[in-house]
């Protein structure tokens, strides 16, 4: 009995091909196309089935193939789109890695007028690659490359910082019988703002709602609010300060709010007034309230919070 469809190729890579392959795959600011390309090589060359490689990659049986066909046919240029009809480039290959590399690995230095740039520009990467700024542009926009935009990130350092995320994923994921779990927190300083003149409502016609653009600060007050994981509802409470004596106070409208025949487990931030000694007294004297921290600097595990 014959076998069905035509027997697969496995490409065989040289070592050039091979690092070029890996480089592209694992670049971080690498097109996805091109990257997602050089995966499936990698993998078709070990002799792992066609299946089995666009499960892992989410893409279609037939790209695979598609892919695989082309660089036996073309090599490494078969993974690259074809080019567009057009003047050809001035620039090459070689150069256009070159400054994607030299951005993404380095800093610049002094400038002309002796001051220290913390972030390439155009014109500060033209005059040390050799580029005009246009052609600076056009590589950073083709690739994605944004040398201004900065983005922030915070490493929690709490030695029981597994423990904690077990401890508060489980109660979202599997929650006590016969309990609430709330999540709970507070935004303070909140400006208290009107407008200087009444809104004009909205009105037939062209006539949107219409306020005045300057306003008036009347101080700033405090939210404190609960969130029910179950249900999505939202127990809340003003204050004029934000400390314990207000927190307790939003603790007792809660203990209110709640059945009695129900345990209370709250989620709670490391923020000290939750952690006060008239708040833990509080707790001692209400049994049926638990609460759960989340890790330090990991707040926004907090459902209300996000």
């Amino acid at each position: 009995m014959g076998t069905r469809g035509r027997p697969k190729q496995t490409p065989v890579l040289s070592d050039v091909e091979t690092e070029t392959l890996t480089r592209w795959a694992r670049r971080p600011l690498s097109p996805q196309s091109l990257a997602s390309r050089a995966r499936i090589v990698l993998a078709a060359a070990t002799g792992e089935a066609d299946g089995r490689i666009a499960a892992k990659q989410g893409v279609n049986v037939a790209t695979v193939r598609k892919w695989r066909t082309r660089f036996i046919a073309k090599r490494l240029d078969g993974l690259v789109d074809e080019p567009r009809p057009g003047a050809p480039r001035s620039i090459g290959d070689d150069a256009v890695e070159a400054l994607i590399v030299k951005t993404l690995d380095t800093r610049p230095g002094v400038d002309g007028h002796g001051v220290a740039a913390t972030h390439w520009s155009t014109r500060s990467m033209a005059a040390a690659s050799g580029m005009t700024q246009t052609a600076v542009s056009r590589v950073w926009r083709a690739f994605g490359i944004k040398p201004h935009l900065v983005d922030t990130f915070k490493l929690s350092n709490d030695p029981l910082f597994v423990e904690k995320v077990r401890d508060v994923v489980g109660m979202y994921l599997n929650p006590p019988e016969a309990a609430v779990v709330l999540c709970v927190d507070e935004k303070t300083g909140i400006q208290a703002l009107d407008r200087t003149a009444p809104i004009l409502n909205l009105r037939p016609g062209d006539s949107p709602e219409r306020r005045s653009h300057d306003y008036v600060r009347n101080g700033t007050t405090n939210l404190f609010a609960a969130l029910d994981v179950a249900s999505g509802n939202v127990i809340t409470s003003m204050s004029d300060q934000h400390r314990a004596i207000e927190f307790r106070a939003f603790l007792n409208k809660i203990n209110r709010a709640v059945p009695a025949d129900l345990d209370v487990h709250l989620v709670l931030d490391n923020v000290s007034t939750h952690k006060a000694p008239e708040i833990k007294k509080w707790l001692i004297r209400h049994p049926r309230f638990h609460v759960h921290f989340t890790p330090t600097y990991s707040s926004w595990m907090n459902l209300v919070e996000r």
